[in-house]
């Protein structure tokens, strides 16, 4: 069955992938448009450590996760053979702009979280998707109990809220959600929701109906469930991600249908944990699928699971059964420069 799996893979890719385009941000000198059937680079976007990538049409926002005040956001136009390059703009001012690592839109808002710099740059979009100045920076702040991990502010990642009203954000060192208002401008930074001690929230998600929030934490290795409505949130349940406590826990996504959600895991048994999800969007831990090393940020199809190995320089296919939620390694590798990002379209 191995020897014929790589075969069936391909199969699948030219019958459901074939016109796929798979984007790569990676930490190196430039991000990548990909045919996803071959593998084949279509264009590439120069820029520094773009490391993650926000897909809005034919627009790509892309933050340059720079350790100092060149750190930036950029815009190009994809157009299907090559990328064409429409502006950048800071990601703040010297000292609260450093190490970008997530940028978010929602057509008319750009929400940037800087890592090092502590903060949450906002900006607003024109018609034709060009970035403005900065429209407000938000200062997040500490309290967790890691002196090492937690000593300054960090800001990992912001979700707007369904209902449009809201962007939540990750503030990693103060163990928190933190929440904003966006209706009619920028007002009304308060904390959504504390998280326990040694937390260190990272990447955020809402499922499709907009009613229940995930919350996956980089330290303690679990996922806490919300319950979302106008504005609040409410914690039902805390399950185990990361069984050996690496302290490295680091994306979360949904399956299409809603029925699994995968979080990755790194720095020890490098992989992705795998959960059922119930209709009250409470999860039941299913499964664990080994990686390549350093699993940072993923997507998954209907079919796969498309997964960024940073420190093998692969990208790295899955097979996803859709009853189990489980996976099956194809075999198949894109060889890319440390890849930390994966978008397919």
């Amino acid at each position: 069955m191995k020897k014929i799996l790589p075969l069936l893979f391909l199969l699948i890719v030219a019958c459901s992938q074939q016109e796929a385009t798979l984007f790569v941000g990676t930490y190196s000198d430039g991000f990548y448009a990909l045919d996803f059937a071959s593998g084949e680079v279509i264009a590439k976007a120069p820029m520094p450590n773009p490391s993650f990538l926000a897909l809005d049409g034919n627009k790509v926002y892309a933050v340059s996760e720079m350790p100092d005040s060149s750190a930036s956001v950029w815009v190009w136009r994809y157009g299907g053979n090559g990328f064409e390059f429409l502006g950048s703009q800071p990601t703040g001012i010297p000292g609260q702009c450093e190490d970008p690592c997530h940028v978010v839109t929602n057509g008319e808002r750009l929400a940037v979280s800087n890592y090092s710099g502590g903060t949450l740059a906002l900006y607003k979009l024109s018609a034709d998707g060009k970035i403005g100045p900065i429209d407000s920076l938000i200062v997040s702040s500490i309290g967790g109990p890691d002196l090492i991990r937690q000593e300054k502010p960090h800001v990992h990642c912001a979700v707007f809220t369904p209902d449009g009203k809201h962007l939540l954000f990750s503030e990693f060192s103060a163990d928190a959600i933190g929440s904003i208002d966006i209706v009619g401008g920028i007002s009304n930074y308060r904390t959504a929701a504390q998280l326990p001690a040694d937390f260190g929230p990272r990447h955020l998600l809402f499922d499709t109906s907009g009613k229940h929030f995930y919350v996956i934490g980089e330290l303690s290795g679990n996922v806490a469930v919300f319950d979302y409505e106008e504005g609040r949130l409410t914690m039902k349940q805390m399950v185990k991600a990361d069984e050996v406590d690496a302290r490295g826990a680091a994306d979360i996504h949904l399956s299409p249908d809603g029925k699994y959600l995968y979080a990755s895991l790194r720095l020890q048994n490098d992989g992705l944990a795998i959960f059922s999800v119930a209709p009250d969007g409470t999860l039941t831990k299913v499964g664990y699928q080994t990686t390549g090393p350093h699993p940072r940020n993923f997507t998954v199809t209907e079919d796969l699971v498309i997964v960024a190995c940073r420190d093998s320089n692969a990208i790295e296919i899955y097979q996803r059964d859709k009853k189990t939620g489980l996976l099956t390694d194809t075999g198949r590798r894109i060889p890319a420069p440390k890849p930390v990002f994966v978008g397919l379209i």
